[in-house]
């Protein structure tokens, strides 16, 4: 576990890669972790304290090279809507209580990694998990406006609620504070494409278009900061400021482990855990197979606990994978974890020495920092595709999209893993199965409805494409008696296995139901082309001995050359 299998293997020539990525991610961390602070309704400090330690315990114990942890949108919407439901108001039981959530979070990650469950992730369908993040994103974009306009709207809100609050208190927009906010916008909306084409324009170095590419959120800062302290607008124009930051390093502390407070907390930190974790594997996974790496969901389990744990002790909150950094990593050209240790290296010496900076930040700018971070999240293609490809999958990213947007993200996170698992259910209930002829004078067996294939009529061949399990073995039995009975020449019935990697114990009912009812039909059953494991939890059954292994053969062909010549 320790040292790490990167720092085992470290090359010099990584080093220039890794100690770009770390400046760059760097400066787009401070303005963007403030942000999300705001967005979870912490002080800034807070968010920054979660951009030290938990970076370094993640590139000491997680598996991915390039992973940027820290604050993220969809964790600080989460810790928002949590906080808000204790219904604290006091700011310090909140910043306490966001310790705590981070604590809980990082444990069960870490019971988690125990239990062995890092291939949960599997239980969530891909348009499930892009229709619960693009409406996340979404609420975290609207939940954004009133600071750009600086309106007073209370947090916690659906989003249609605070749709319509923003639209009809426009009017009593502060002009000022719109203005700082709009054109903040415009700052990190030109840093993103129209600088870079104009950089390339005049064949800027590729190093130096990344850095200044990346460099949008901190100017805008320092633009909207200068401005508001230059023109003295907080007081003369009632512009929404920061204020003053804490400077230093935090202390460690031991978050509150309060009984009651860690049972109203559990239940949304066992979500908040399960989508942190779901989001910054995704990521992960997605970046690595670029460059042909491998991601360990249960290692990750362990960087991400431990990194939520650091959080917590270090005065933070919870912490995940960020979409948006992780890619500026990515394509910085980080080689291994260092980069992100450069990072929170960094960041640190931004909380010694920056912070007196940071006073007259407004929280416009904060807020348009948000939002352009978010808007990549809305994922249009994925319902495209899942439309054009199964209409099923793209019904369950609706409901999840609509359910978080409508109700609230707990409800969506529910509904989705209800739409994933009901599909499965679904699906495998009502298993494809097919009947089978010869094709040619081959011995390959295909679906008679797909191929020019030869068939008997006294023998009946069926492939199950499916595991055989409790919801669908009626299905399969109902399917079996209905064949034979349409079909009044039928012998023989061969239910080829090649599929089946499973069979739970009511499917062997279920067989031994399917054998009795064709024998007083004067029908034989047979079994073809079983898997080793399969025939192996068979033999210690009765059923084997009621079929009789005579009657069960390795291959489709053989099955069917066999029952030809005893007939």
């Amino acid at each position: 576990m320790f040292p790490p299998n990167w720092l085992k293997h470290y090359k010099k020539d990584h080093l220039n890669g890794d100690i770009i990525a770390g400046i760059i991610v760097a400066v787009v961390l401070v303005p963007q972790s403030m942000a999300y602070g705001m967005l979870a309704g912490l002080p800034p400090e807070v968010a920054l304290y979660s951009s030290v330690l938990p970076l370094i315990l993640y590139a000491a114990f997680g598996s991915s090279r390039t992973l940027a942890v820290g604050p993220v949108g969809l964790m600080s919407l989460m810790t928002g809507a949590t906080l808000i439901e204790l219904d604290i108001t006091n700011i310090n039981e909140m910043v306490s209580a966001s310790h705590t959530l981070a604590l809980l979070i990082g444990v069960i990650l870490l019971l988690m990694r125990i239990a062995r469950l890092g291939a949960v992730i599997n239980f969530l369908s891909h348009p499930v998990i892009s229709g619960f993040v693009s409406a996340s994103a979404i609420i975290i974009a609207l939940s954004q406006l009133k600071h750009i306009f600086g309106l007073d709207i209370p947090r916690g809100l659906p989003a249609y609620e605070t749709l319509y609050l923003t639209i009809t208190q426009i009017p009593q927009s502060n002009i000022t504070t719109s203005a700082i906010g709009l054109i903040s916008l415009a700052i990190l909306w030109w840093f993103k494409a129209p600088l870079v084409s104009l950089l390339k324009k005049q064949c800027v170095d590729e190093g130096a278009i990344q850095f200044l590419s990346k460099s949008g959120p901190l100017a805008a800062v320092a633009i909207s900061t200068f401005a508001v302290y230059q023109l003295n607008l907080n007081l003369q124009q009632d512009v929404p400021i920061i204020g003053n930051i804490p400077a230093g390093l935090p202390d460690l502390l031991l978050p509150s482990l309060d009984k009651v407070l860690i049972q109203q907390l559990l239940p949304n930190a066992l979500l908040i855990a399960l989508i942190g974790y779901l989001e910054s594997v995704s990521i992960a996974k997605s970046m690595a197979s670029q460059k042909r790496q491998k991601i360990d969901s249960n290692k990750e389990l362990v960087g991400l606990g431990s990194a939520n744990i650091a959080s917590a002790i270090c005065g933070g909150y919870p912490v995940a994978g960020g979409f948006g950094r992780s890619m500026v990593n990515f394509s910085a050209g980080a080689n291994s974890p260092l980069a992100s240790i450069i990072t929170a290296g960094l960041v640190a010496l931004t909380l010694i020495a920056l912070t007196p900076l940071f006073f007259f930040l407004p929280k416009a700018a904060l807020g348009a920092i948000i939002i352009l971070a978010v808007l990549p999240l809305i994922d249009t293609h994925t319902l495209k595709h899942a439309w054009n490809y199964d209409r099923a999958d793209a019904f369950s990213m609706l409901i999840t999209f609509f359910t978080v947007l409508i109700i609230d993200v707990e409800s969506g996170i529910i509904a989705g893993v209800i739409m994933s698992i009901g599909l499965y259910l679904h699906r495998s209930s009502q298993p494809h199965i097919a009947i089978v002829g010869q094709v040619g004078d081959t011995e390959h067996y295909r679906n008679i409805d797909r191929h020019k294939v030869k068939t008997d009529k006294k023998i009946l061949a069926m492939r199950i494409d499916e595991n055989l399990y409790f919801a669908n073995t009626n299905y399969l039995e109902d399917t079996i008696m209905r064949l034979v009975a349409d079909n009044k020449a039928i012998d023989h019935v061969v239910l080829i296995c090649s599929s089946i990697s499973f069979i739970d114990t009511r499917a062997l009912e279920s067989l031994d139901d399917i054998l009795y009812r064709l024998e007083k039909a004067d029908i034989q059953l047979h079994l073809a082309e079983i898997k080793g494991p399969v025939m192996d939890k068979l033999r210690a059954t009765a059923f084997l001995k009621k079929i009789g292994e005579d009657n069960v053969f390795l291959s489709t062909h053989q099955a069917i050359q066999a029952l030809k010549n005893s007939s």
